[in-house]
């Protein structure tokens, strides 16, 4: 999944209900998770066994909803105390491809300041 510059990417810890569908997602980012779901960032839900992914976006004049189901494994769900995750885009690739959002062996984002 391509993730545009700019976009945030929230991901819901708990599992949520699969039958919910565009209606019930939204209601669920903006009533639970106080967030606005017509912002154009991406909202990521999964079932209790974690064999489902849900990505709720909306784009210019609508709604968009993206599924992926395992049919063998298990996506690597993060555990937090917060309701909601905010990850980057790489994170997200990382999830969706089998791998944990927190890669131990990655090397960690540098920045510097100027020295004048």
């Amino acid at each position: 999944m391509i993730v545009a510059a700019g976009v945030r990417v929230y991901i819901a810890v708990d599992p949520v209900d699969m039958r919910k569908a565009i209606n019930g997602l939204s209601m669920l980012v903006s009533e639970e998770f106080d967030l606005d779901p017509l912002g154009g960032h991406l909202f990521v839900f999964s079932n209790r066994r974690r064999s489902v992914v849900k990505v709720l976006y909306w784009d210019v004049n609508g709604y968009c909803l993206w599924q992926k189901r395992l049919e063998k494994h298990r996506f690597r769900w993060p555990e937090s105390r917060s309701q909601v995750l905010e990850l980057d885009a790489r994170a997200l690739g990382w999830l969706l491809n089998g791998l944990e959002v927190e890669q131990r062996q990655a090397h960690v984002r540098l920045s510097y300041s100027a020295a004048c």
